[in-house]
């Protein structure tokens, strides 16, 4: 009787021991939690850049074929303008390119 109650002590403590680093070991329950979280912040931020890598293939394409929106783009990024056009800018302290010092 005393080996079967001292066996059953040992083996409730390795089940205790096992149990612990199920839970909180290298490869337990918190650092799966924690991994299944960096994961979901990673497939977030891959969405994100597909989401911005589309939208940039979309301008090359656009850059690439449409004059129109390529003239647009020239003048609200660069601040090119046309002969007899000027251009007034508000609100930045950046020069216009092609501009004269004055």
């Amino acid at each position: 009787m005393f080996w079967r109650s001292l066996l059953l002590i040992v083996v409730a403590l390795i089940n205790v021991v096992l149990f612990g680093r199920m839970v909180w070991g290298p490869t337990g329950l918190v650092e799966y939690r924690t991994l299944k979280a960096q994961h979901a912040g990673l497939e977030k931020e891959i969405a994100d850049l597909d989401r911005d890598n589309l939208a940039l293939s979309r301008e090359i394409r656009l850059l690439q074929s449409d004059s129109r929106y390529m003239e647009r783009v020239i003048r609200q990024r660069l601040h090119y303008v046309r002969d007899n056009e000027i251009l007034y800018l508000f609100g930045t302290t950046a020069k216009p390119v092609g501009s004269p010092d004055l």
